[in-house]
């Protein structure tokens, strides 16, 4: 399970908690002044998980304002981009004489090394606490020109859409089910971060030709493997109708996928297998037709299906859903 720093204010006395959280805000993110109509009984969470030197992090705290001044800035500079995601409430941010909405849907992005401000307020007296999922990410890990990384402070990424999508998915995996994850898996989580947080700038600002070849390909690779699994049902799911969809040729789509393991088709077939396997396993299924479930994911022909299925796990499709000893280990 990847390491998972967390503290809760309640832990203190509740005299001291404001206190301890303005710390826990400078240690875990960079030293800000806050403000808070709660102060005087300050209940709030964090949770922080390092994937190098990408930082994730999950906070739940009352309504506040936060002000990070010169002052500050000069006291500790970690020389950091921040990519904040509020999951409930409203409000604002302000930096470099820009202000955005502060609002769920969107990541919010400034620099640690400039001076701003934000609030975040709930939206009724039934916002106990409010959310906000954060990326803090070196300035040098992002390849693009600061100057150009500049026009995006106080402004919002969508993460409804395109690459921000994939970000937030990414994030909110990672800081809700950790266990899932080895701590051998960190460097290759950074990278994944690293390369989600460059695409998606990179397409904000029109940039992603900018990109290096492998940040481009590597994206490209994270964007089919959610198409395929958004798709998988649609039979005429192939390794054209991808490269069509993705507004690449085939052959470039074949050469991202070179560092694979699989080819896209191999990819696409293996998924199918899996989500028919993990059906013919569910007792909530017990009465739904083989040929049902093959169909569901992308399978319209039964005969095919069962051929393709008994060659990879090396019983029938029958024989797979009635005697689970003879399902081969973890699926396969």
């Amino acid at each position: 399970m990847l390491t998972v720093a967390s503290a809760d204010t309640t832990a203190v006395p509740e005299g001291e908690r404001f206190g301890f959280w303005h710390d826990l805000v400078a240690r875990e993110s960079v030293p800000m002044r806050i403000h808070s109509a709660h102060a005087a009984d300050f209940r709030a969470r964090a949770e922080v998980i390092n994937l190098g030197e990408v930082v994730l992090s999950s906070w739940r705290y009352p309504s506040l304002d936060m002000q990070r001044t010169g002052t500050f800035i000069r006291r500790s500079d970690p020389e950091m981009y921040q990519f904040a995601l509020p999951l409930s409430g409203h409000g604002g941010m302000e930096q470099e004489r820009r202000t955005s909405l502060f609002t769920p849907g969107h990541f919010a992005v400034v620099d640690t090394s400039r001076p701003h401000q934000s609030s975040h307020q709930g939206r009724s007296q039934r916002d106990d606490l409010l959310t906000t999922l954060t990326i803090l990410v070196p300035h040098g890990l992002i390849p693009l020109h600061p100057d150009k990384i500049a026009r995006l402070l106080a402004t919002n990424i969508p993460a409804t859409e395109g690459i921000g999508v994939l970000l937030s998915q990414f994030v909110r995996q990672i800081l809700t089910h950790p266990e899932q994850y080895q701590e051998s898996d960190v460097p290759l989580l950074g990278t994944v971060a690293r390369n989600l947080i460059s695409a998606a700038v990179a397409q904000h600002l029109d940039l992603t030709d900018a990109l290096p070849t492998e940040v481009r390909g590597h994206t490209l690779r994270v964007r089919v493997k959610a198409f395929i699994d958004e798709h998988l049902g649609d039979p005429d799911l192939s390794p054209s109708t991808v490269a069509a969809a993705h507004h690449v040729s085939l052959r470039s789509l074949h050469r991202a996928f070179e560092a694979e393991d699989q080819t896209v088709a191999e990819t696409i077939r293996t998924k199918r297998l899996d989500r028919c396997a993990r059906d013919l396993c569910d007792p909530l299924q017990r009465e739904r037709p083989i040929h049902s479930i093959a169909a569901r994911w992308g399978f319209p022909a039964k005969a095919h299906f069962s051929r393709v299925f008994t060659a990879t796990f090396g019983v029938s499709p029958q024989t797979f859903r009635a005697d689970p000893s003879a399902r081969p280990a973890r699926g396969r």
